[in-house]
């Protein structure tokens, strides 16, 4: 069987070369292509159907990307065994692509279609995430939906002071800053990252290098579709117009909602003012009128988005009133719940997040199980959106998309400034619950969650803030207008939503959206100052509530204590058959784990109280402690010989306490001496090297009696004609 297959081969600057194949795998999508660099192979199809449906006011696009675990030679590790649903990090790639997608088909194009990015092969190497957005705009660049691309996606971190592209996987642990990339050949459409507090002009270098990268990929899928010839989309007519009914309602209705959006109000009365119009005139229609009705709705909500942004455009004023770069009124409180290990609420005009902050131990971390990534979180930070937050009812239903990826972007803001594991013995889970949401409830998230984790008393490195950006232009006059810390209703009419997070010192994590074509570089860099500035604001509102983590945890917080130990150590910590470490952990009511890391051990001691795990830590020390000669100690008397007893100075070890080391006046026998369980003070005197045995004496730590020669046990002036005993061996 033949296969009518073109392939276009992608060199880029650094040499390697990135395929993209089609008319092989899965023909019977609209557009199908298979994308390889190196072992890394996606399989990327779209589909669409050929008409709308009936009515239909919004564009039904979804976009879903899969790792096959075949794909890394894996079996997953679910119950089933099998794939199932998408796994976050699977979401947050599909989103990815749907952001960087979804703006540049035709705002009148609505007819429902899929796009599926597939994993079939991995690459240990080689991060697909960054090959996503290529693989989808390359399906659709050979299929005859109508859509304004091609585009591609880069990933571009800095690494040792050097801007990368698509990176080695290994290389991403020590990236100053890691960044995803989506852009047309003309311009920047759609970026997400973090960063270890990076500067602006770091992050505007890393766009321009990302784009570079880009235009390289565009072009070549622009050469892929004359190759496969298909330059023309096919014809579609989805949307109804009137053109006379829409410039009528204009006359009629452009007033109206102009002086509706510039009359300051809460968010709940101005929404029904809006709605008060488009009511008055839908009511004021006949029965047997033959003006549709939809269409009318259509172009209400179309003026009402042309007023409320010429507001700013001609009057430099916001619904709410506010200056362009006018940050909402600030209120924080911290330690706001009782019970949990820590809390704030943070509340920035009408967004408010609740957070809080739970310390667990190892035994709690977050299980990674995906194709490419896998091991072990031990930070999490979950997001929860419940609709009272926006006055509606909706049915509680599992975390969606929107929720997952808010949660993620908050993450990464406050991951960056989370201490050292070696500093930080806790699993941690932060939880932002949304109680009210007027714009940007995702960085409200970041300043609360910082707040909570102060709160808590974890050592962050130092207070991250969250702003979103906006921004309202016009291309036909050049006008345009950067809007700070963005209403709900002004994410929605602008053209641009950039959230940048970070502390006093820099950025830790962005992700920027962008509907329009034409955003300069010097554009971007205003709303990057503006958006600087109005984070250290917030900030600053923040410090009034704490400024630094406390100094020690809340009395009801766990207690979790970490210290390394030789790995010859191990097994004497736990124990023949656990026995050990066993007995510990009843005994103290402390939970102990240890784990071999290189050449030690790392135990984590974990306590609901300071008490028991004070107990439990103490009885490690003394396990993995080193005897040293001279020293005294606190021993418990475990046997009785004829020639002495052996006294356990230290967890796990005994010694022999002779009985010519008991005392200072001579002994016939153990006889009521000593009993067992016995607690003595005693003196490690000599480790023999050969055997590692150990000799104790108690004598030297009493009175010497006045007469008594040096070494020989007897009184001066004794029975000179008794013969002495042979001393016993050491």
């Amino acid at each position: 069987m033949q296969f009518n297959a073109v392939t276009k081969t992608i060199v880029m600057p650094d040499g390697r070369q990135i395929t993209i194949e089609t008319g092989k795998l899965a023909r019977q999508a609209d557009g199908a292509v298979v994308v390889r660099t190196g072992n890394m192979m996606l399989l990327a199809t779209v589909v669409s159907v050929p008409e709308a449906k009936e009515d239909q006011d919004f564009f039904p696009l979804s976009v879903d990307y899969q790792e096959k675990f075949a794909a890394m030679g894996k079996i997953p590790g679910s119950f089933q065994r099998r794939e199932s649903k998408l796994s976050d990090y699977e979401v947050l790639i599909s989103r990815l692509v749907d952001r960087a997608i979804r703006p540049l088909f035709p705002e009148d194009y609505l007819a429902d279609t899929q796009i599926n990015v597939i994993l079939i092969s991995g690459d240990p190497e080689v991060m697909p995430d960054s090959y996503a957005a290529l693989a989808a705009s390359a399906a659709l660049a050979v299929s005859d939906i109508p859509f304004n691309g091609p585009i591609s996606e880069v990933r571009v971190i800095k690494h040792q002071g050097q801007f990368l592209i698509n990176p080695k996987a290994d290389l991403l642990k020590d990236a100053d800053l890691d960044l995803i990339v989506a852009a047309s050949y003309d311009n920047i459409v759609m970026v997400e990252g973090e960063a270890n507090e990076c500067s602006e002009e770091d992050l505007l270098q890393a766009l321009k290098t990302a784009h570079e990268a880009i235009k390289i990929q565009v072009q070549a899928q622009r050469e892929l579709t004359e190759m496969v010839g298909k330059t023309e989309k096919r014809a579609y007519s989805h949307v109804k117009h009137d053109p006379e009914l829409e410039k009528e309602l204009f006359e009629r209705y452009y007033d109206a909602y102009l002086n509706v959006a510039r009359t300051p109000a809460p968010k709940q009365e101005r929404s029904a003012a809006f709605k008060a119009i488009k009511e008055e005139y839908l009511n004021s229609l006949p029965e047997d009128t033959t003006i549709d009705k939809k269409m009318a709705a259509r172009y209400l909500d179309n003026i009402k988005w042309l007023a409320a942004r010429n507001l700013v455009l001609e009057y430099n004023i916001r619904l709410d009133g506010r200056k362009l770069d006018e940050i909402r009124p600030i209120a924080c409180e911290v330690d706001f719940l009782p019970s949990p290990h820590g809390s704030a609420l943070f509340t920035r005009g009408e967004t408010q997040s609740l957070t809080t902050v739970t310390l667990g131990t190892k035994l709690d971390e977050q299980i990674i199980d995906g194709a490419m990534i896998g091991g072990m979180s031990k930070f999490m930070l979950h997001y929860n959106f419940p609709a009272f937050s926006t006055g509606e009812v909706k049915p509680n239903r599992a975390p969606g998309r929107r929720e997952v990826g808010h949660g993620n972007l908050a993450s990464r803001a406050i991951k960056k400034v989370m201490p050292p594991e070696e500093e930080n013995p806790y699993t941690i889970r932060v939880v932002s619950d949304i109680l009210e949401s007027n714009g940007s409830s995702s960085m409200a998230t970041v300043c609360a969650g910082s707040l909570a984790l102060m709160d808590a008393g974890i050592k962050i490195k130092a207070p991250v803030s969250g702003i979103a950006m906006g921004m309202i232009s016009d291309s036909k006059t050049g006008k345009y207008a950067i809007l700070s810390d963005i209403l709900g209703d002004e994410d929605h009419l602008g053209d641009m939503d950039f959230k940048v997070t970070g502390t006093a010192k820099g950025i830790t994590a962005c992700q920027m959206d962008i509907k329009v074509d034409g955003l300069s570089y010097e554009v971007l860099a205003e709303a990057l100052e503006q958006a600087r500035k109005g984070r250290l604001h917030i900030l600053g509102e923040m410090a009034k509530a704490i400024s630094q983590p406390r100094e020690d945890l809340k009395p009801h917080a766990p207690r979790c204590v970490t210290l390394r130990i030789p790995g010859d150590m191990i097994g004497a910590v736990i124990g023949p058959g656990g026995k050990i470490i066993q007995e510990m952990q009843r005994t103290s009511g402390a939970t102990i784990n240890i784990e071999e890391v290189g050449n030690e051990g790392v135990v984590t001691i974990f306590s609901a109280n300071k008490d028991s795990l004070d107990i439990a830590l103490r009885e490690v020390k003394a396990i993995v402690a080193t005897p040293e000669v001279g020293e005294v100690y606190t021993g418990i008397v475990r046997s009785i010989q004829p020639f002495g007893a052996f006294v356990e100075f230290m967890k796990g070890k005994d010694g022999l306490l002779h009985i010519s080391e008991i005392k200072w006046e001579r002994l016939e026998s153990m006889d009521g001496v000593l009993e067992i369980g016995e607690e003595i003070q005693v003196q490690l005197t000599e480790i023999d090297k050969k055997t590692g045995k150990y000799r104790l004496s108690r004598k030297v730590l009493l009175p010497k009696p006045e007469g008594y020669a040096n070494g020989s046990g007897e009184r001066r002036g004794g029975d000179k004609n008794r013969k002495p005993d042979n001393k016993r061996s050491r």
